[in-house]
């Protein structure tokens, strides 16, 4: 899966390194640090983590070419 932060709109509240600790950490109290190519495995835990966001500023999106069945079988 990707993940994208949108930097200038995360004001660091650090929910997402609450939820989701081995795909976000913040560095000193304000710049956060993420995986942009979290493990699948981490999938829910980063769903969740881009849920709790107080400014829906992380986008997750799944890899190019990985279509889920229903899209896969679809014309």
């Amino acid at each position: 899966m990707r993940v994208v932060v949108d930097l200038s709109r995360c004001e660091g509240y650090a929910q997402c390194a609450f939820l989701a600790p081995d795909a976000f950490r913040m560095h000193g109290e304000e710049a956060l640090m993420y995986d942009p190519n979290a493990d699948d495995a981490r999938r829910e835990q980063v769903l969740r983590a881009a849920a709790a966001c107080p400014v829906q500023a992380i986008l997750v999106d799944r890899l190019e070419g990985r279509a889920a069945p229903s899209e896969a079988s679809t014309p």
